[in-house]
């Protein structure tokens, strides 16, 4: 006797023979039995609960087997699943049997249908749909894996920000949206001042933890649709997209850098004061055209200018 625990949907639309097919199931070891009268109703207990295999008679009113099985099929893709499809029918010959295969039916039983090969059939049928789901699940870990290994490679491990490659990709994204509409897209580079006194007085692990409060404080200053990254040991990155030219202000950045200088942070050396500089370049539409490159390298430059002004200041 089979004992296994495969969800099997029958659809017949005679009460004999959804009752045969009931009767012959439990008897070699079936019990998650479900009993449909129509096509109809097979896609409705579907979309309620997933089976492994269905069988269904090819010659049924309002919907034929071979037309459920189309529709199953579908359903199937919509929910990245697979149901094994046995059809039961009275036709003889090889073209039937390619026909229906054509369609996509799993597996074939001609009547008048013997209880055995019913049951082994069956059996057949939920390998199937065993081996194609697991094929499936394995499918969505490794794209899962893949995606996280992807968010890892583009994450800053101390910081939890994106790091330069977040920042590149997210910003040859948003120029290629603001090259399509009215707006503007704003690139500024901020470093650190006399992050290296700090190291060499203190140590790295309190320089760690100077990165850590810096970086989030520039989070708590920049809007949610910004993207924040660490591009470099103490150097940052903001991205700033804006639909409507008008909606811009340079004043948002003197904000952001002064927020970041506002008061000591806390680290395990005692309250640091620091402060930041930073170098903004933005593209407008309808100012000369510049690509990633061009406008990183913009805002860089300006970075170091404010450097060399002194530091703890924004130059646009």
């Amino acid at each position: 006797m089979i004992t296994n625990d495969l969800s099997i949907l029958t659809v017949d639309d005679t009460n004999a023979g959804r009752q045969f097919f009931k009767s012959t199931l439990n008897e070699a070891g079936y019990q998650d039995i479900r009993l449909a009268e129509s096509g109809k109703e097979v896609l409705q207990m579907l979309a309620e609960r997933p089976a492994d295999v269905v069988l269904a008679d090819w010659i049924m009113p309002e919907m034929d087997g071979l037309e459920l099985t189309q529709k199953i099929r579908q359903q199937d893709e919509e929910q990245n699943r697979y149901t094994s499809i046995v059809l039961c029918t009275a036709r003889e010959g090889v073209e039937n049997l390619v026909y229906a295969f054509e369609h996509e039916v799993d597996d074939f039983l001609s009547k008048p249908i013997d209880t055995r090969e019913l049951a082994a059939r069956v059996q057949a049928a939920g390998r199937i749909s065993s081996l194609q789901n697991s094929l499936f699940d394995t499918a969505r870990e490794l794209q899962e894996r893949n995606a996280k290994l992807t968010e890892l490679a583009q994450t800053d491990p101390l910081t939890q920000l994106g790091n330069r490659r977040y920042m590149q990709s997210h910003l040859e994204a948003i120029l290629r949206e603001s090259s399509s509409r009215e707006g503007g897209t704003c690139c500024a580079i901020i470093d650190i001042d006399h992050f290296k006194k700090i190291n060499d007085k203190h140590g790295h692990d309190v320089g760690d933890e100077v990165l850590i409060g810096v970086s989030s404080r520039l989070r708590r200053a920049v809007r949610p649709t910004d993207v924040l990254a660490r591009i470099g040991g103490e150097e940052f990155a903001i991205i700033m997209y804006y639909q409507n030219a008008s909606n811009f202000r340079h004043s948002i950045f003197g904000r952001i850098q002064k927020s970041v200088g506002a008061r000591p942070i806390k680290t395990s050396a005692g309250e640091l004061q620091v402060t930041i500089t930073m170098g903004v370049c933005c593209r407008f539409s309808g100012d000369p055209d510049m690509d990633m490159d061009m406008l990183i390298k913009c805002a860089d430059q300006k970075m170091y200018r404010a450097k060399k002004k002194g530091r703890d200041q924004v130059i646009y």
